[in-house]
């Protein structure tokens, strides 16, 4: 009997969603966070404000909450061997299926520590080469999902030449980890190399 408890808790544990990313400082969280507030108000465009600002380095992917402290460690030992750099964001883009977002002027340091981080996830945490994003395309969402083409259409002339200019140290990598309605920012690791 306590054997078919124990098994039947396993088999009906659920799995948790997590992300990989780049999470600027809280101040310019806020900026951005202030940015799809007013996508929200005026042209109810609520999807994005799901997760704080971020650059992804790894889509979401699921795994039982006993995995954690692997995923810690590995994350941990990771970003120690990594060495901060600078991001820059300057102006907005679009991708036509309906997603609007702040561009980065310099994709290089975000593809290097992102080819970086695929090995980790293959050889150390069993990740699947189908798991795991090919290619990175560095940028910082503001509207996704229920922003149709249409709607696309609406409100991206209200950005196409609005000026936005920031920029943050990238200094370490987050886990953040999906709660049933929005991303949480889970677990932050620091680089130990700065520049």
């Amino acid at each position: 009997m306590y054997k078919f408890r124990d098994m039947k808790e396993r088999v009906f544990d659920k799995m948790n969603l997590y992300f990989i990313a780049l999470v600027p400082h809280r101040e310019l969280r806020t900026t951005i966070r202030e940015m799809k507030e007013d996508l929200k108000v005026l042209f109810d465009v609520r999807h994005a404000l799901k997760s704080p600002a971020h650059i992804t380095l790894q889509m979401p992917f699921r795994r039982f909450e006993a995995d954690e402290p692997q995923i810690i460690e590995a994350l941990n030992t990771f970003a120690s061997g990594e060495k901060s750099f600078r991001i820059d964001l300057n102006g907005f883009g679009y991708f036509a299926k309906g997603v609007i977002f702040i561009k980065i002027k310099d994709h290089g340091p975000i593809i290097t520590i992102h080819n970086r981080l695929k090995k980790l996830l293959a050889e150390q945490l069993g990740f699947d080469q189908n798991d795991i994003m090919k290619e990175v395309h560095p940028h910082i969402t503001l509207a996704t999902r229920d922003m149709t083409p249409a709607k696309l259409q609406e409100v991206w002339p209200g950005f196409e030449n609005r000026e936005f200019n920031a920029s943050f140290e990238a200094h370490s990598i987050f886990l953040l980890k999906h709660n049933g309605k929005n991303w949480d920012i889970f677990d932050e690791y620091f680089f130990s190399q700065n520049v």
